[in-house]
This record gives structure tokens, C-alpha cells and sequence, in this order.
């Protein structure tokens, strides 16, 4: 825009250099001759100016380097330092920056946008995975596939932790947990050209390792499976529990990796009676049925995250679900 306003200003002094000179020539010939340049000069040149600003759709207010989206992401950026409580205004930024392929920047913003919302935004944790991926700081079996899986216990609807996650297990030939995660993407509607690709990988796993159909008693059992239990704090660990932290319950295969089959959170008070749920499930179609062994743990999260943190009271036991009575878990660990 700078050198358009330039050219044109310099086709607009010849112009009027053009109309003046010959006028000037002829001032020794009479007085008004210099007046009528001077006229013409300010005519063509102030004229020109203000009938281009009139009919211009370019917004003249707009600082010219605010302009491009360059411009304005760093407009946000500063907003931002004076304004470091807008969780919102972090996203959008770390995303612009992400849209501007400067993953370093977007990483940052994603990052101030987490300690904001003290790891229990699913977006925040799902744009600063993709950064970290795309910016080459991390891989799927790392940080980043951490921070997705983190992402779907809070959010196990999130479409980006879904897909990222499924192609993470199938990476570690986790293909039920990669295939369950595939057929929820497609219970939220995608576009056609992404449902047809996630279909063709769901039919891809079925091929390599099919899934036998669930007899009705099976699914009935599953629907109906619950583990009552009832969860105390040790006196040794009892210091450590923040006062208002919340208390997470979560029910695993043992050795299972990713999102628990089933999670509740609670306020953390004890003791504390909590009957947890087959239909407590974090992923559609997962959960648990009546006979199967299961790792619970109860943890306290001094941080609010979901994830586990060093110093966060905890406590796990294994159970057959089914088995008659109440579980009791107690919690005299401290997670490292």
C-alpha cells in the first residue's frame, strides 16, 4: 500500500507539473498567470487527495502494518500484556499463531492459556499437543500424547484429542481403544470427506483384527455393572489433601494405557461413600461388565488437573467387579 501511495502521489505531481509549467512560462506575460499554477497546483494535488480518500474502500484509520494478519496478531499480543487474565484472548492467540505456522509463539500462548485455567481447559491442552507436534517439540508417545489423553478426561467429546489419541494407539497397536475413539468421531457428524476417511480406517481395523458382537447378556450385564465403594484418607497423607481439591475416581483395566473405562469427580471429603458406574464411561461404547477385574484408584488432586501431580494423595486397589460387598480404598500414597 505504501509504494501505490507513492506512485500515485508522484503521478499526481506530474500532472500538475505538466498544467503549471506552461502557465508559469507565461507569467512575465501578466501578473495572473502565476496565480493560475499556484490555483491549478493546489486543485490537482489537494483534490485528488481528498476524492481518492472519499471513494477508497481501503480503511485509512487501520495502521498499515495492523493490517495484514501479522499485524493483527501482534495488535492481540499486546492487547494481551495488558490484559493477562483473558483466558479467551490466549486461545484465539495461541491459535493465530498456530494458523501462522509459528508454533514456538503458539506453544507460549497455549501454555499461559493452561496456567489460566489451571489445566482444566480441554482446548487449551489440545492446541498446545498440536503445536508441539507440528512445531516438531514433541511426538505422539510423548508430551503431546500425554496433554490428549489429559484433554479427553476432560472433554472425551473433543474432537481434536479423539483423533489425535486414535492415531496414537494405533501407533502402539492399541487397535480396539484406536477403533472405539474412530466410531465417536463419527458420532459427531464430520464433514463427508472426513467421514469417509475415518470410515475406511475403522473398516481397515476391523479387517486386521475383528471385533466379535457382544452377546445381549454381555451388554445387559455391562449396563447393569456398578462397584460400591468407600474411600478414607490416611492420617500419614492426610496433611498433603488441599483444602476444596477435587477427588478423582477412576476404574482401569490393569496395564490399561489411556482414558480410564470409567471416572467420576467429586469433592474431596472423608469418608466418602461412591458407587461407581459402568455407565460412568468417558468414551462411548467402553465402560465395564460384571466379572471383569479392574484397577480403581481414588486421588486427590491438589492441582485441580486431572493428571496426576507430584505430591497428590492417592490410593489403589484391584477388584472383580460383581464381588459381593463394599470396596474400600485408602488413600496413603503420595504420587511421586
Amino acid at each position: 500500500m505504501n509504494s501505490f501511495v507513492l506512485f500515485a502521489s508522484l503521478l499526481a505531481v506530474l500532472a500538475c507539473a505538466f498544467v503549471a509549467i506552461p502557465l508559469l512560462r507565461r507569467h512575465q506575460r501578466g501578473p495572473l498567470a502565476g496565480w493560475a499554477a499556484a490555483v491549478v497546483a493546489v486543485l490537482l494535488l489537494g483534490g485528488s487527495a481528498v476524492l481518492y480518500g472519499t471513494w477508497s474502500t481501503w480503511n485509512w484509520n487501520t495502521p498499515i502494518a495492523e493490517a495484514t494478519p501479522e499485524g493483527m496478531v501482534g495488535r492481540l499480543a499486546r492487547r494481551l500484556e495488558k490484559q493477562p487474565e483473558d483466558l479467551p484472548g490466549w486461545l484465539l492467540l495461541g491459535h493465530s499463531y498456530s494458523q501462522l505456522e509459528q508454533y514456538p509463539m503458539a506453544v507460549r500462548a497455549y501454555q499461559r492459556a493452561d496456567r489460566l485455567a489451571d489445566g482444566r481447559n480441554a482446548e487449551a491442552l489440545t492446541g498446545l499437543a498440536e503445536a508441539l507436534i507440528l512445531g516438531k517439540q514433541s511426538e505422539l508417545d510423548g508430551r503431546a500424547g500425554r496433554l490428549f489423553e489429559q484433554a479427553l478426561v476432560l472433554d472425551p467429546r473433543s474432537t481434536k484429542a479423539l483423533f489425535y489419541s486414535a492415531i496414537a494407539a494405533m501407533e502402539r497397536g492399541e487397535k480396539p481403544l484406536a477403533r472405539s475413539r474412530f466410531v465417536t468421531l463419527l458420532e459427531g457428524n464430520p464433514p463427508a470427506e472426513v467421514r469417509s476417511l475415518i470410515e475406511r480406517t475403522v473398516q481397515s481395523l476391523d479387517a486386521t483384527a475383528p471385533l466379535a458382537s457382544a452377546p445381549p447378556a454381555t451388554v445387559a450385564s455391562a449396563e447393569s455393572a456398578s462397584i460400591p465403594l468407600r474411600i478414607t484418607l490416611s492420617p500419614q497423607v492426610a496433611a498433603k489433601a488441599a483444602q476444596g481439591a477435587p477427588l478423582f475416581v477412576l476404574a482401569r483395566a490393569p496395564g490399561q494405557r489411556g482414558p480410564p473405562l470409567a471416572a467420576k469427580r467429586l469433592t474431596a471429603s472423608f469418608p466418602q461413600d461412591v458407587v461407581l458406574q459402568s455407565t460412568d464411561a468417558m468414551i462411548s461404547g467402553t465402560g465395564f461388565s460384571v466379572g471383569q477385574e479392574l484397577e480403581i484408584t481414588a486421588r486427590v488432586s491438589n492441582g485441580g488437573s486431572a493428571m496426576p501431580t507430584a505430591g497428590d494423595p492417592f490410593g489403589t486397589i484391584r477388584v472383580k467387579v460383581g464381588t459381593p460387598g463394599v470396596v474400600a480404598i485408602v488413600m496413603d500414597q503420595l504420587a511421586p
